[in-house]
């Protein structure tokens, strides 16, 4: 496998780097793996996430639409839910919904 430019690879970790205060689904990506994982295995995995959408976008000749941060953490948020109930049911559990109550944040 040949590698890239070292350049490329340093611009890709800072534009990865870049997307941290981003609204947009790359940099919600780029702050959750930097809780799990920390900052710099952060910015190689959206670095990594960058280059597949850009490498896409290149071959293919597609538009890229952003979807937004809110679809990634709904889209997440459902994953988590899944894999919850994934696991209850393989120890003997079930999951039942008992109800959504949604807490008003004041904002001071």
């Amino acid at each position: 496998m040949n590698r890239p430019p070292t350049a490329l690879l340093l611009l890709y970790g800072m534009a990865a780097q870049s997307l941290s205060n981003s609204k947009s689904v790359l940099g919600a990506f780029y702050r959750k793996k930097r809780y799990h994982l920390g900052a710099p295995k952060a910015i190689t995995a959206t670095a990594h996430k960058l280059a597949k959408i850009l490498y896409a976008l290149f071959n293919q000749s597609g538009t890229y639409e952003d979807p937004g941060e809110e679809a990634y953490e709904a889209k997440y948020q459902e994953r988590v839910k899944h894999n919850l109930v994934r696991k209850a049911r393989r120890l003997g559990y079930d999951l039942v919904t008992i109800g959504r109550s949604k807490v008003a944040s004041a904002t001071t």
